[in-house]
């Protein structure tokens, strides 16, 4: 038993003098070893950098476990993708969200888009302008009458009008810059425009800074009101009268409608609400603010938490071809898409007149349907705008002329919508990388009542297929 022991302790020994390093020999601990002849100013240095790389080292852990957290809450969270060309309504479809599911968040941003709605207003103004200046130089000094009309029937009334108006051209560059000053260049962003996330709302925060001085340090120029001198409100109530005698006078509407251009057709249209908009007082209403225009360069993430406790992420895109492959990295993870497409059969791009409105949605639509990464995502589709379409087909504006399979099919508002509809959903059927149920709405976004109850329907048959997935129910 004795040999025993005395086996077992020489063994140890052996283990321990052959295997085990001294501990000043370990590679580590020389890395924090004081250094030899330290002093203890040095001490203290050397003691205060350690304790700042460890207080480094906890920021960094607690920072990778506080996105860890936040990245485990989004993984849970709805995730919805607003699609659709420039100009399809998604904006205002997500207005339209925010006034139905958070109308607190809402109206407290009025202020913001009331700036949004002067703007959209002096931009119609400046489409008028532009028209008038035209007419004036075709007819020229040379075809005046005695009377001082020339030869398309404008007057030096309309060259006067158009003289005192031209101030609102200037603010409205003057802010437009501001909201997008890099590479800013007005002829070729003719409307107002935004870059997501670049701090557009805090320009018009400071805008409508109205009777309440700026912090100290940062005084910006007022009027005698106290107003920014930015704020367009005082020089449109005082252009207000000429603003009207524009847009409803005669001659004007005869040479719009001899140029075939529809102002009222076109997105942030207020020119028939001049009376009550361009004063001194104007709040603009739930409906001037679903109506508003503004488009958005990029993407933008909006945070949502329902009554009911779920959270919500919408992402509304820029539609324009050029901003397209932003849309794929919001692909993965996606629980839907709302898709819109407004029936605009009759309409061009913007930015290749070459190419059909409605064309262009449709291969939009194939292209979402068929992609892989969307599989298992639904896609709720839209038909937007469905007020423009039924003005164009009273219009007397033939399908079949821009559409030639639409054949002699009965020109109304449901054979028109009827056919549309199976084709997107042929295109859906076929293309998608397996079977999903084909969700279809006739939308006018601008309906706000309307909208909201297609909304309130669309999030729960989202809700409902997302806790599906994640085995709830």
């Amino acid at each position: 038993m004795a040999q025993t022991k005395s086996h077992s302790r020489s063994s140890l020994d052996r283990f321990s003098t052959i295997n085990l390093k001294p501990v000043q020999d370990d590679a580590w601990s020389n890395i924090f070893k004081p250094p030899p002849n330290e002093t203890v100013e040095e001490k203290q240095e050397r003691i205060a950098r350690q304790q700042e790389a460890q207080r480094v080292s906890r920021e960094i852990d607690e920072g990778i476990l506080e996105s860890k957290k936040l990245f485990d809450k989004k993984k849970k969270a709805i995730k919805v993708l607003l699609l659709g060309q420039a100009e399809s309504g998604k904006s205002t479809m997500l207005r339209n969200f925010q006034l139905a599911f958070c109308p607190t968040y809402f109206h407290g941003e009025a202020l913001i888009w009331k700036t949004i709605i002067q703007l959209n207003l002096i931009g119609s103004v400046k489409k008028l302008l532009s028209i008038v200046e035209d007419e004036l130089e075709i007819s020229g000094p040379r075809s005046r009458s005695p009377t001082g009309s020339t030869s398309s029937s404008l007057s030096d009334h309309h060259r006067r009008t158009r003289m005192r108006l031209l101030p609102l051209l200037s603010m409205e560059t003057n802010l437009t810059r501001q909201l997008l000053p890099e590479h800013y260049d007005p002829s070729r962003t003719p409307e107002i425009c935004v870059r997501a996330g670049s701090g557009w709302k805090t320009v018009l925060e400071k805008v409508t800074l109205e009777r309440r001085g700026p912090p100290t340090g940062q005084r910006r120029p007022m009027t005698s009101d106290a107003r920014s001198k930015d704020d367009p409100t005082l020089v449109l109530a005082a252009s207000k009268n000429d603003i009207i005698s524009l847009w409803e006078d005669e001659i004007i509407r005869e040479v719009l409608k001899r140029r075939g251009v529809r102002l009222e057709d076109s997105p942030g249209f207020f020119l028939n609400d001049t009376a009550r908009i361009a004063t001194v007082d104007y709040e603009p209403t739930e409906v001037d603010i679903v109506r508003a225009r503004l488009r958005t360069f990029g993407v933008e993430e909006h945070r949502f938490l329902q009554d009911n406790g779920s959270e919500w992420y919408i992402y509304d895109v820029g539609g324009s071809r050029s901003m397209r492959p932003q849309w794929v990295p919001y692909f993965d993870d996606v629980q839907a898409i709302i898709f819109l497409a407004p029936l605009s059969f009759n309409q061009v791009l913007e930015e290749d007149r070459q190419v059909n409105r409605l064309e262009d949605s449709i291969y939009l639509w194939k292209e979402v349907c068929s992609n892989p990464l969307l599989a298992r995502a639904n896609i709720i589709l839209f038909l937007n705008k469905m007020d423009i379409l039924r003005k164009t087909l009273a219009a007397g504006i033939k399908v079949a002329t821009y559409v030639p399979s639409y054949g002699s099919t009965p020109n109304d508002v449901e054979n028109v919508t009827k056919y549309f509809k199976e084709k997107f959903r042929a295109y859906h059927k076929r293309l998608s990388p397996r079977p999903r149920t084909f969700f279809c709405h006739e939308t006018s976004a601008i309906d706000t009542k309307a909208t909201q109850a297609v909304l309130a329907g669309v999030r729960d048959g989202i809700l409902r297929h997302h806790l599906e997935e994640l085995n709830v129910i």
